[in-house]
């Protein structure tokens, strides 16, 4: 039987890498679809890359061209996306070129935010809203049966901004008691790759990704100043205080910053344990890291260990 031809656009991220590697562990054969070819690729090195079944070309996701010039030269017909920020058809012409080349499954890099009847999100809800445009376009574009929304809970490498303050002593926190699933990029990664490499299980059109376990947003520094050999103070930040985090030293646009500090405000469901910033998940989804790819999802002390001594 060929080897699948896949191609993973923004192979540069921790992400998008850990597709493209797992693609090609599985047999598949990946174009790395890149806006700059010469970048490094994380985990991929020359020697890697020259003796795996990969090829680099240049395309940018906001340049609906250069995606169908990418997917028609590869000749791949199983794509890995992302969503492309500002593009004002909410990528419908992006994946209009994905369609007209030749593209018969993507495989989109998603939101544990987009729940529900996706026509009802409201456009205040920025996160959510975003990707869910994104996911009606794929439906619309390539049917129902065309495409693997995958849907991640929140990110492990969302906390490197704290190393800073953790290192200098005292770590301001926006609701403290609101639960993190933090789920490691690359285990998202390894799941998107195996989708590419062989198909959704079970035919799930929606694959929802979190990491092994919840803790607070207060014991998720503890793990992380830990890891540091620190330990530092933990004082609740104001409204204000958040707002300025978010905006300057995160550097998020005002509405994104305005709707984490509106998300993380709302309370958990009642009687829920299994929460992230307020909104409720289904137990089940933490062992679908396992599920798809056969090992355990990464804990957040094993990622820490290893984001902060090569960081």
């Amino acid at each position: 039987m060929a080897a699948r031809k896949v191609i993973v656009f923004g192979p540069t991220g921790a992400v998008g890498s850990a597709a493209a590697r797992t693609a090609a562990s599985l047999g598949a054969e990946v174009t790395l679809a890149m806006r700059d070819t010469a970048k490094v690729i994380p985990g991929l090195d020359d020697e890697k890359e020259k003796n795996g079944a990969f090829e680099r070309t240049q395309a940018d996701l906001t340049n609906p061209d250069t995606v169908r010039d990418a997917v028609s030269k590869s000749g791949a017909k199983y794509a890995f996306i992302y969503l492309a920020f500002g593009m004002p058809d909410n990528m419908k012409s992006t994946i209009e070129a994905l369609k007209s080349a030749g593209i018969e499954l993507v495989v989109f890099l998603s939101s544990f935010t987009v729940r529900g009847d996706l026509r009802a999100i409201e456009p205040s809800d920025i996160i959510p809203y975003v990707h869910a445009q994104v996911e009606l376009n794929l439906e619309e574009i390539f049917g129902a049966d065309g495409f693997v929304a995958v849907r991640p809970g929140s990110f492990a490498s969302n906390n490197l901004p704290y190393k800073e303050a953790i290192e200098k002593g005292e770590v301001k926190l926006w609701v403290p008691d609101a639960k993190l699933d933090n789920i490691v990029p690359e285990d998202i990664g390894r799941v998107c790759g195996t989708v590419l490499a062989k198909g959704s299980q079970d035919d799930q059109r929606v694959v929802y990704l979190y990491g092994p376990t919840l803790s607070t947003q207060s014991d998720t520094i503890k793990t992380l100043a830990e890891a540091l050999g620190k330990d530092p103070k933990m004082t609740k930040a104001d409204e204000q205080e958040a707002y300025k985090m978010f905006t300057e030293e995160r550097g998020m646009p005002p509405h994104l910053a305005n709707y984490m500090i509106r998300q993380a405000r709302k309370a958990a469901p009642e009687g829920s344990e299994y929460h992230v910033f307020g909104t409720s998940i289904e137990e089940e989804h933490m062992s679908n890291v396992q599920k798809y790819t056969g090992q355990r999802a990464t804990s957040l002390e094993e990622w820490a260990q290893q984001a902060f001594a090569t960081s």
